[in-house]
């Protein structure tokens, strides 16, 4: 019987491609007591670079609101 191998990967390299923090209602909005709804939306994309070495880019944006009023987006 032949051993199986699993398949093996390595993160090459970790870096920051974009990046961006909008508080449009600071800082009046900081000062409110109200409980805000956070929205996480997250999503994985993968593009191959050359033979068996892919670009996997994970996005997030980060939104919190109290009511219809935004406190951060990032």
């Amino acid at each position: 019987m032949a051993e199986q191998t699993d398949p093996v990967f390595q993160i090459q390299r970790v870096y920051l491609k974009d990046l961006s923090l909008e508080q449009p209602n600071s800082p009046a909005i900081l000062l409110e007591q109200a409980q805000p709804t956070v929205d996480i939306q997250l999503g994985v994309e993968a593009t191959p670079v050359t033979e068996g070495i892919f670009e996997v880019a994970v996005s997030a944006t980060v939104q919190t609101k109290i009511g219809d009023r935004t406190v951060f987006l990032v």
